[in-house]
Protein backbone atom coordinates (compact mmCIF):
# COMPACT_ATOMS: atom_id res chain seq x y z
CA UNK A 1 0.00 0.00 0.00
CA UNK A 2 1.36 3.23 -1.11
CA UNK A 3 1.94 5.27 2.30
CA UNK A 4 2.59 8.73 2.02
CA UNK A 5 4.27 8.70 5.71
CA UNK A 6 6.92 6.30 5.05
CA UNK A 7 7.64 7.83 1.85
CA UNK A 8 8.36 11.39 3.13
CA UNK A 9 10.42 10.27 6.45
CA UNK A 10 12.55 8.10 3.38
CA UNK A 11 12.70 11.34 1.24
CA UNK A 12 13.92 13.45 4.01
CA UNK A 13 16.77 10.63 5.17
CA UNK A 14 17.67 10.88 1.35
CA UNK A 15 18.66 14.72 1.11
CA UNK A 16 20.46 14.28 4.63
CA UNK A 17 22.51 11.39 2.88
CA UNK A 18 22.97 13.87 -0.14
CA UNK A 19 24.66 16.27 2.07
CA UNK A 20 26.80 14.07 3.60
CA UNK A 21 28.44 13.36 -0.33
CA UNK A 22 26.43 9.88 -0.47
CA UNK A 23 23.90 9.17 -3.20
CA UNK A 24 20.54 8.09 -2.12
CA UNK A 25 17.27 7.68 -3.82
CA UNK A 26 13.76 6.95 -2.68
CA UNK A 27 12.99 3.14 -4.61
CA UNK A 28 8.99 2.58 -5.00
CA UNK A 29 8.66 -1.48 -5.37
CA UNK A 30 5.79 -2.75 -6.86
CA UNK A 31 6.15 -6.06 -4.25
CA UNK A 32 6.86 -4.15 -0.98
CA UNK A 33 7.19 -1.39 0.97
CA UNK A 34 9.75 1.68 -0.64
CA UNK A 35 12.99 2.00 0.63
CA UNK A 36 15.95 3.93 0.18
CA UNK A 37 19.25 2.90 -1.81
CA UNK A 38 22.13 4.57 -0.51
CA UNK A 39 25.73 3.75 -2.19
CA UNK A 40 28.81 5.69 -1.42
CA UNK A 41 30.34 6.80 -5.18
CA UNK A 42 33.79 6.60 -3.38
CA UNK A 43 33.55 2.92 -2.77
CA UNK A 44 30.06 1.93 -5.47
CA UNK A 45 30.67 -1.37 -3.31
CA UNK A 46 29.55 0.20 -0.34
CA UNK A 47 25.75 0.27 -0.63
CA UNK A 48 22.55 -0.15 2.15
CA UNK A 49 18.75 -0.38 1.21
CA UNK A 50 17.00 1.57 4.52
CA UNK A 51 13.48 0.49 4.88
CA UNK A 52 10.74 2.52 7.14
CA UNK A 53 8.31 1.45 9.71
CA UNK A 54 6.75 1.41 13.10
CA UNK A 55 8.09 -0.75 15.79
CA UNK A 56 6.08 -3.80 16.19
CA UNK A 57 5.51 -3.47 19.49
CA UNK A 58 3.99 -0.49 19.27
CA UNK A 59 0.01 -1.26 18.60
CA UNK A 60 -0.57 2.00 17.87
CA UNK A 61 2.10 2.49 15.48
CA UNK A 62 3.27 6.29 16.70
CA UNK A 63 6.90 4.85 16.92
CA UNK A 64 8.08 4.75 13.33
CA UNK A 65 12.18 3.94 13.17
CA UNK A 66 14.67 3.72 10.19
CA UNK A 67 15.40 0.28 9.70
CA UNK A 68 18.91 -1.66 8.11
CA UNK A 69 18.47 -4.33 5.33
CA UNK A 70 18.97 -7.07 8.10
CA UNK A 71 16.14 -5.87 9.75
CA UNK A 72 17.72 -4.57 13.30
CA UNK A 73 16.28 -0.91 13.92
CA UNK A 74 18.60 1.89 13.22
CA UNK A 75 16.98 5.29 14.20
CA UNK A 76 14.07 7.40 15.14
CA UNK A 77 12.44 9.14 11.94
CA UNK A 78 11.93 12.43 13.82
CA UNK A 79 15.76 12.36 13.54
CA UNK A 80 16.85 12.11 9.93
CA UNK A 81 19.94 13.45 10.72
CA UNK A 82 21.37 11.13 13.22
CA UNK A 83 20.29 8.46 10.62
CA UNK A 84 22.00 10.09 8.17
CA UNK A 85 25.50 10.36 10.22
CA UNK A 86 25.33 6.43 11.24
CA UNK A 87 24.70 5.33 7.48
CA UNK A 88 27.24 7.54 6.68
CA UNK A 89 29.62 5.96 9.51
CA UNK A 90 28.65 2.50 8.39
CA UNK A 91 29.30 3.16 4.41
CA UNK A 92 32.66 4.94 5.22
CA UNK A 93 35.44 3.55 2.71
CA UNK A 94 38.36 2.62 4.44
CA UNK A 95 42.06 2.78 2.73
CA UNK A 96 43.11 -0.45 1.29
Amino acid sequence: MFDERRLGYLEGLARELGERGLVARVVRSRSGPAFCRVVNPDAASMSENVTCAPAPDTPDQRSWYFWWSWGEPMHDVEDPCGAAVKVARVLEAHGA
